[in-house]
């Protein structure tokens, strides 16, 4: 007969050795479910009436004992004298078994790692209070100094059952450990939880599982004992089955929304600046700045390798301090926004300023239009190292950091002298060369977007800090997240 949630329980029929011929039946589970069906106890090779002993108070204490410890306790029976009889009550108990199946190192630090970035673990699992208790209190989920019985921190299943949605609902924000659960409490739990606002990850690796990961917002299964019922139904697939692989994920996921941010951000202001800077000397009826070729060739260098190694910026190492973001923003925030509108201003000033200076005489030169398009570059080259962090100043992640960046930033500015002093590239692009002080003067101009970037973070990383010190961070009611274990 297989385990089932229901009675907790399973047990084999086989042949008696001692009695040929006849069937005996052997039992394991939880406790109370092995003592429901003993009528009998084993003591020192007797068995004896269960009836007027001890021994059911005695086997829970020792039962309860083993759980503190963080050990799993499992009954064991075989058939009484009778012989088998299918679903009988007369079977004799013959003990306890104890097993230890430690949380993995790491476990204990991931949590209070994730607890500090904002996201609440829970967990839910199959075995007996105490022992469930024991656990929680070794991976940090449980104060070690909560009331012996868990009382407001840890909730059963057959207290769930007696519980409405809306009572269930109260619930799930003061407990963090659930015991004897069964899949359909799980699914319940993340019902709930889901009904809060929260994004609620699931784990989960057996067959019954599968429709409690299939509810949450994110599933994941274990790759190595994981049934094949829940991995079709989870979103991700642990393959190490390491709880710490999760947070990982997670600062993956929120280094890839950064990163893709920054690339919008650039992307963005160059374009608009671009664009304005075109549109501007159409409306003024001067000449274009910029010929074809030149506006082709920032497009290349816009949506080119600086623009990509944007994408690969290394994990801020100070990532999962941060909250979760509010799923219901949009990915350009009015703080993005401001930023590219800022940027794309700076370079049409400063571009805008160049090209009129340029042009004192009232005529267009190759030496002007090879000075704007050189400042454009440049402030484009600026721009994208300003870009690499949204709050952070690059003199605290490091120049080179990134070496995707470094050597395309290096190859761009290979690639713009190349096209300012090889004479093929001059004919194609129409540009002269210029002297080492109009490069240094383009330098010196170009490289106003880049304090500016730094002078307004270390300005809102003051006032942001002077917030926190008046007032403790509280995490955002629209940024709830939340990772159940199983």
């Amino acid at each position: 007969v297989p385990f089932t949630h229901e009675t907790k329980s399973m047990s084999v029929v086989c042949e008696s050795l001692e009695n040929p011929g006849t069937e005996v039946e052997f039992l394991k589970g939880a406790l109370e479910s092995v003592l429901a069906r003993c009528s009998y106890y084993l003591h020192h090779g007797m068995v004896k009436p269960i009836v007027g002993s001890p021994v059911i108070t005695d086997i829970s204490a020792s039962c309860h004992a083993l759980g503190e410890q963080g050990l799993r306790v499992i009954a064991l029976a075989r058939s009484g004298p009778a012989g088998y009889t299918s679903g009988g009550s007369d079977l004799v108990l013959i003990g306890l078994a104890a097993m230890q199946d430690p949380p993995r190192e790491r476990v204990p630090d991931s949590i209070q790692i994730l607890h500090s970035s904002g996201v609440r673990t829970l967990m839910l699992t199959g075995d007996a209070k105490e022992t469930a208790i024991a656990v929680g209190k070794q991976i940090g989920l449980v104060s070690r100094n909560c009331a012996p019985d868990g009382r407001g921190v840890a909730v059963s299943g057959a207290e769930i059952d007696q519980l409405g949605q809306d009572d269930l609902r109260t619930l799930v924000n003061a407990a963090a450990v659930f015991y004897r659960v069964t899949p359909r409490h799980k699914v319940r739990i993340v019902k709930a939880l889901q009904s809060h606002g929260f994004i609620v990850a699931m784990t989960g690796d057996g067959v019954n599982d599968g429709v409690a990961v299939k509810s949450a917002d994110v599933g994941i299964s274990m790759g190595r004992v994981g049934s094949d019922v829940c991995k079709e139904a989870s979103d991700v697939i642990l393959l190490d089955d390491d709880f710490s692989s999760i947070m990982s994920a997670i600062e993956e996921g929120k280094s890839i929304f950064y990163n893709i941010r920054n690339f919008v951000q650039f992307q963005m202001s160059t374009s608009i600046a671009a664009l304005s800077l075109i549109t501007l000397s159409t409306l003024m009826d001067t000449p274009n700045p910029l010929n074809p070729m030149q506006i082709l060739w920032i497009n290349i260098i816009m949506d080119g390798p600086p623009a990509q190694s944007l994408g690969v910026e290394p994990a801020d190492k100070e990532i999962m301090k941060k909250p979760p973001r509010n799923t219901k923003e949009a990915m350009l925030s009015r703080s993005l926004l401001l930023n590219i509108i800022l940027s794309a201003s700076i370079i049409v000033c400063g571009t805008l300023y160049v090209f009129k200076e340029m042009m004192v005489d009232g005529k267009m030169t190759p030496r002007d239009t090879t000075m704007t398009f050189t400042c454009f570059v440049f402030y484009d080259m600026f721009n994208a190292l300003s870009c690499r962090s949204q709050s952070k100043s690059v003199f605290s992640i490091g120049f080179f950091t990134n070496k995707a960046f470094c050597f395309a930033v290096l190859f761009s500015l290979i690639g713009q002298m190349l096209v300012i002093y090889a004479p093929p590239l001059q004919y194609i692009f129409q540009t002269e060369p210029l002297s080492l002080s109009d490069i240094l003067f383009l330098v010196g101009l170009t490289s106003s977007i880049f304090i500016f970037s730094e002078v307004k973070k270390f300005t809102e990383a003051y006032l942001r800090n002077r917030r926190n010190k008046r007032s403790p961070i509280r995490r955002s009611e629209s940024t709830k997240s939340l990772i159940s274990i199983v």
